[in-house]
């Protein structure tokens, strides 16, 4: 599969305009404009992107003044080159484009000259973010954020299908996140031969689109051996490399692991809990893994090491967390090093008082706010 797509020809006088506008102020986006397909048309109420080709509407373009119909431009490739219509995951569509727009908007507005049309979404207090980040600040109050004016985030199109092993959704992200990585680079070198450089901002936005991993070393020696800010013995230059577990061999380690089977849970989240399961037996010889899947109802615990097949998911129903905290307060040895994890979205029904047990909840996107977690830790799944 190649990760090459060609950008179409610029024929729209107005739009070449633009990028020689953009040449002389801000060679840097107006390289990366280069790599972009465009379209006039009258299917979009303003503009629009679905990653690759920028969607103009020739009315709302007209009436803009020059500076207006820069900005525009750039917030389309922008959101394109930063992969906004693939980064989503299961995020809520019109929330994460709100997200998007204030991170895009505030870039382009601290270039000299910037301007954006009028209703443009804009938070200076939320410019420092990336777009995720700001999606979990904007998720805590919901009810005082203004209409989105402008949709202009859309599906990907469907990607050249490879063996058929891999689905045309994903072999399209592929696509792009290639496609638009080498379009940053050649537009660096572009605009380094030109005196510019890319807008303040970038590099953050850059780093949230490389794939995320929990790495579960580290998180079990955060939880089980010391506190977590606490380090005091190791070297901190060997801890993101795992060396700092040569000081737990001969001790065993107990995690109770659950997993969200309820009905409001999808196969791929499934399929992602059970790789972050994989990991946790992976990330230390001396695991003693009891895993539970649970909706409404428990089922485990089922007994796991590395080595260990992992079994098929059980549930499907509603979704309440109390019966595998029941099951611990009941079952568990409260002498033991142990620490409960629970992979779900958040949406349940907790406990009315935790368990004397160190808790991680790990959370997919999209999934409930992690200020709302009544006990433990709550961390957030890269999308």
């Amino acid at each position: 599969m190649s990760d090459a797509i060609a950008p179409a020809e610029i024929t729209d006088p107005t739009l070449s305009a633009t990028l020689l506008r953009l040449r002389v102020r801000q060679p840097f986006l107006a390289a990366l404009a280069l790599f972009a397909r465009y379209e006039i048309t009258r299917s979009v109420p303003t503009a629009a992107t679905d990653g690759l080709t920028v969607f103009v509407n020739p009315d709302f373009w007209a009436p803009l003044t020059p500076a207006e119909q820069d900005g525009l431009l750039l917030h389309e490739v922008l959101h394109a080159a930063l992969g906004h219509c693939t980064r989503r995951g299961v995020r809520e569509p019109q929330l994460w484009n709100i997200a998007a727009d204030i991170v895009i908007n505030s870039m382009i507005l601290a270039q000299p000259g910037g301007a954006l049309p009028a209703g443009g979404m804009r938070d200076d207090r939320l410019a420092q973010f990336s777009t995720e980040e700001v999606y979990e600040l904007l998720q805590r109050d919901i009810s005082k954020l203004p209409p989105l004016t402008m949709a202009d985030l859309l599906d990907a199109p469907p990607g050249s299908q490879d063996n058929g092993q891999t689905s045309l959704e994903e072999v399209r992200r592929v696509q792009l996140e290639g496609h638009w990585r080498s379009a940053m680079q050649r537009a660096q070198t572009i605009a380094s031969s030109l005196g510019g450089s890319a807008p303040a901002g970038l590099a953050r936005e850059l780093g949230a689109l490389a794939p995320g991993r929990l790495d579960w070393r580290a998180w079990l020696w955060r939880f089980l051996i010391q506190t977590p800010t606490d380090y005091s013995g190791f070297d901190r230059r060997f801890i993101g490399r795992g060396l700092y577990l040569e000081a737990l061999q001969g001790e065993s380690v107990r995690v109770y692991v659950c997993v969200d089977t309820s009905g409001s849970i999808g196969s791929d989240q499934l399929a992602t809990f059970l790789g972050e399961i994989r990991a946790i037996l992976s990330a230390y010889p001396h695991i003693v893994c009891d895993l539970f899947f649970a909706d409404a109802a428990l089922h485990g615990p089922l007994r796991l090491h590395a080595d260990s097949p992992l079994p098929a998911p059980v549930g499907g129903g509603g979704t309440s967390f109390v019966p595998f905290f029941d099951w611990l307060a009941t079952n568990a040895d409260p002498g033991e090093t142990a620490l409960a994890v629970y992979l779900t979205d958040g949406h349940g029904t907790f406990p009315a008082a935790p368990v004397e047990m160190p808790t991680l909840w790990v959370v997919t996107p999209g999934g409930l706010d992690l200020a709302r977690f009544p006990f433990g830790e709550a961390i957030r799944m890269a999308g």
